[in-house]
């Protein structure tokens, strides 16, 4: 039976970031300078095939420092953690290597500055999410006030609104915080931002990638995971940019073969914690179904990368 032709088209750049690529490597270091058990405090990076093949090396991932013996290595999460942990860590003698994205990290010295210099911060970002928890962690309680949507600037209430900077999330979506930003510099005409815009060179590139691909495409799929940032900014951008069908998947077992019957053109993206294995196989499962052709839609070239701590690249 002859296939239907498709024309796939692949962002690029997609998957894997910097941050990301350190974060896994830290682990995997660690496991070879400590062997086994090391902990992880949360999921190192939010993709559960990432996550299923670490803890099979022998990586332990838990929710909080408790749950770590003292005397075992203990890894803090890509997306940052508030100081109350290194500081309990520190307190019982834990060896333990911060995988925080060095992104992240800039943020947090950024809170810190403007609140040493009296500044009340406002953060844009998912309540919840664990780098938000991280970066409003950094400060005292009451000190971080979070606003997610452009309705809640109108309603926040700061000490004093002479007196305030706003950070944000490293993974939210480009156009949504614009407007947030817009919002606040409406209200609080005072308010300082930070040097350089706040969300990563990755997420931000990856959302130009999809907004270049999206009015191409029938339908685009973007692989990674439900509870990845990044990943479901990309299928809100990709709606927004003229791709009636934009799905979040985590593995090509997840793809809706119904919903995409009778497509001539496809996109295929990932977020950022999401390895090149999983997309290939996602390119593989139309392969098999579809005469495909494949194009690439490039936007950007990242040859950006963050080295892992000292404490791993010295020998024991």
């Amino acid at each position: 039976m002859t296939k239907p032709p498709l024309t796939l088209y692949l962002a690029a750049p997609r998957g894997f970031c910097a941050g990301v690529d350190r974060a896994i490597k830290i682990v995997e270091m660690a496991l070879e300078k400590w062997g086994a058990p090391v902990y992880v405090r949360h999921e190192i990076v939010h993709n559960k095939f990432v996550v299923d093949g670490l803890r099979d090396k022998g990586a332990v991932f838990v929710e909080e420092l408790h749950e770590c013996p003292d005397d075992r290595p203990v890894i803090f999460s890509a997306h940052g953690v508030p100081k109350a942990v290194p500081a309990a860590a520190a307190k019982r003698e834990m060896i333990y290597v911060d995988a925080t994205c060095p992104l992240v990290s800039k943020v947090h010295i950024e809170a810190q500055r403007h609140a040493d210099n009296g500044l009340q911060m406002i953060m844009i970002g998912h309540e919840g999410h664990p780098e938000t928890v991280g970066t409003m962690g950094q400060l005292p309680d009451g000190e971080v006030l979070l606003v997610e949507t452009v309705a809640d600037v109108a309603t926040v209430t700061p000490r004093d609104p002479q007196k305030l900077a706003f950070v944000t999330q490293t993974t939210l979506s480009v156009d949504d915080t614009k407007d947030i930003v817009a919002a606040l510099h409406a209200r609080f005409p005072a308010i300082i931002g930070p040097h350089k815009e706040d969300i990563c060179y990755a997420t931000t590139n990856r959302q130009e990638a999809v907004k270049a691909m999206a009015p191409k495409c029938d339908a685009m799929l973007v692989v990674g995971a439900p509870n990845s940032s990044n990943s479901r900014r990309l299928v809100e951008v990709g709606a927004r940019a003229g791709c009636d069908y934009a799905q979040l998947v985590q593995r090509a077992t997840d793809i809706d073969w119904r919903a995409l019957d009778g497509i001539t053109s496809m996109g295929i993206t990932a977020g950022a914690s999401a390895p090149e294995v999983l997309i290939n196989e996602v390119i593989d499962a139309f392969k098999n179904r579809y005469d495909v052709t494949v194009e690439m839609v490039e936007t950007a070239v990242e040859n950006v990368e963050f080295k892992v701590p000292r404490v791993l690249r010295e020998t024991a």
